[in-house]
């Protein structure tokens, strides 16, 4: 009985993240023979295959709707709000095939991506211009998203990672970065640090970014009875965006909450997504044990 609650729950949430065409597109990503980019035992695989990942990719979407040239390009031309899941499941995949799956078919999703990325341009309410294939706007959305991985992960992961491990962490989702478009991205934490407070001066919470918060928080595409745990995932995002955050997206600050209750709520929320998706992990990591080649050269 407990097996099959497990396999129950996993295989929903499983559904949720990656799509109904989730089992295939695991199957390819961690079965097919070849070089990877990464090894999976190092630290980018034990960050981005941890279920503390949940809270980290809401925290960065959280903090990527700052920046105001990112978060008019996701507002004019994403469609979240009619397809919320669908792009979660893009965005998901495309973690997972540059972070376990074969050389090529992580060439492959980046050149896609930029693909995309060249085609998205338009004119804020000043009369200036964006370009979601500019270097700059790629290196806020990087950053902002590595720094919520990396920080969900040291609070929430199973085993949080050394300060060796989170610099290695940081240089190797700099390789991805790098083909993405980024320019110098930061290569240890410390630098990662640097690059986030110098976009502080940019930062500001448009009428984009409030609408986009509100959505996330008050209208998940979610049935009523999975919004309770969505509730305790997205307190513990909140619980980790910067204090100078909250008041500009609105978001609330309950200090004493926040480090009892909330961060309790969260390890257990973390803890039992890790348990419910067991069955999952298990199955990528021999597919990648059997699959995987000698590591693909770097650039």
């Amino acid at each position: 009985m407990i097996d099959q609650v497990r396999d129950r729950l996993g295989s929903e949430l499983f559904r949720r993240v990656a799509g109904p065409d989730g089992p295939q597109h695991r199957e390819r990503i961690h079965g097919t023979p070849g070089p990877r980019w990464f090894d999976p035992a190092s630290p980018i695989g034990r960050v981005h295959g941890d279920s503390s990942m949940f809270v980290g990719g809401i925290r960065a979407i959280l903090l990527q709707t700052l920046q105001p040239q990112a978060m008019t390009a996701v507002a004019e031309h994403s469609g979240y709000r009619g397809d919320m899941w669908g792009r979660l499941a893009r965005t998901s995949r495309f973690i997972a095939v540059t972070t376990f799956g074969t050389a090529e078919h992580a060439q492959q999703a980046v050149d896609a991506v930029r693909a995309i990325h060249d085609r998205i341009s338009g004119t804020m309410p000043d009369g200036s211009t964006y370009h979601a294939s500019d270097p700059h706007l790629l290196a806020w959305v990087h950053a902002a998203e590595i720094d919520s991985f990396l920080l969900a992960h040291q609070v929430y992961g199973r085993a949080p990672l050394d300060q060796a491990g989170r610099d290695t962490y940081v240089a190797q989702t700099a390789e991805i970065a790098r083909r993405l478009g980024v320019l110098d991205p930061p290569t240890t934490e410390a630098q990662l640090r640097a690059t986030l407070e110098a976009f502080r001066p940019e930062l500001t919470a448009t009428r984009h970014a409030r609408d986009a918060v509100s959505f996330l928080i008050w209208h998940p595409d979610l049935p009523w009875a999975a919004r309770p745990a969505y509730g305790v995932l997205m307190a513990a995002a909140i619980g980790l965006m910067p204090p100078w955050t909250r008041r500009p997206l609105r978001l609330p600050r309950l200090p004493v909450s926040e480090r009892t209750v909330v961060r309790g709520l969260g390890h257990a929320a973390t803890r039992t997504i890790r348990w419910a998706t067991s069955a999952g992990r298990d199955e990528a990591r021999a597919l990648n044990k059997a699959a995987a080649g000698p590591p693909a050269p770097q650039r």
